[in-house]
């Protein structure tokens, strides 16, 4: 197969590479340092990057909480991307998405939620995928929100998984056909955002004060419910925050 992966040298994307490769696909990468920008660039450079792709796979994402800013975000390259795909005739668009985020039309999952109606609403056969919060979250909240030492965290009640086992797990949905709503994969256990970050810091060696703080509104109650967790349905991932922590996935 050749697969198309927009957002493909970020988080999960990078991985989404890395397992199509090794299972002997064709890759394509979509992302502005390789020069396709699907938010503002010419849709002739889409369509080249798209052409003869058996599957896209978007892991595309942004770092606003602006929910104003998310849904524009995820509306805009979504559509360029469907209508990209309708041109060159793509049969089978894969989209990444969050677990739990129904009741959280807020924030940074507004965006999410808006680009699951746009994606089941147009004309491409597609499968979208929710996963839980990756275990790679705790390190980007420190980058983020610390003040030296000081790192605040949001409450957060979730059911976090490795990046790597959610690349595994698209590549294979994107193998297997178009079918709407593809199974949620979760974490294998329960776990809070701080005690996550201080897990991340005692195994790196470094000192760093952790405040956990219920962050307002819709998102904030959403973060804490345990509604992140998934259902008990979904597909659990097999690798720990602990395991991830000094595993070759992580350092790669």
């Amino acid at each position: 197969m050749r697969i198309a992966v927009c957002g493909g040298t970020g988080v999960v994307g990078r991985h989404v590479v890395r397992v199509a490769a090794a299972r002997g696909h064709e890759v394509a990468v979509l992302s502005r340092a390789e020069g396709v920008d699907l938010a503002r660039g010419p849709e002739d450079a889409v369509d080249a990057a798209l052409a003869g792709a058996d599957a896209v796979v978007d892991v595309l994402s942004t770092s606003t909480l602006s929910a104003k800013g998310a849904v524009a975000f995820f509306t805009a390259t979504t559509r360029r991307l469907l209508a990209a795909e309708q041109r060159v005739g793509v049969p089978h668009h894969v989209t990444l998405s969050i677990v739990g985020i129904d009741g959280i039309d807020a924030s940074y999952y507004a965006g999410k939620l808006a680009q699951e109606r746009l994606v089941a609403a147009g004309g491409v056969p597609h499968s979208i995928v929710r996963a839980a919060q990756f275990h790679e979250f705790a390190g980007q909240i420190v980058a983020r929100a610390s003040l030296g030492p000081v790192t605040l965290a949001p409450r957060t009640l979730t059911r976090p998984v490795a990046a790597a086992e959610v690349a595994d797990h698209l590549v294979a949905v994107a193998e297997g056909g178009p079918v709407g709503r593809a199974p949620d994969l979760v974490g294998p256990a329960d776990d809070t955002l701080a005690a996550m970050i201080r897990r991340l810091s005692a195994h790196e060696g470094t000192r760093r004060r952790v405040l956990e703080v219920r962050l307002p509104g819709r998102y904030g109650a959403g973060l804490a419910s345990g509604a992140l967790r998934g259902g008990p349905d979904a597909v659990r991932g097999r690798l720990s925050f602990d395991d991830w922590l000094g595993s070759t996935v992580r350092a790669g």
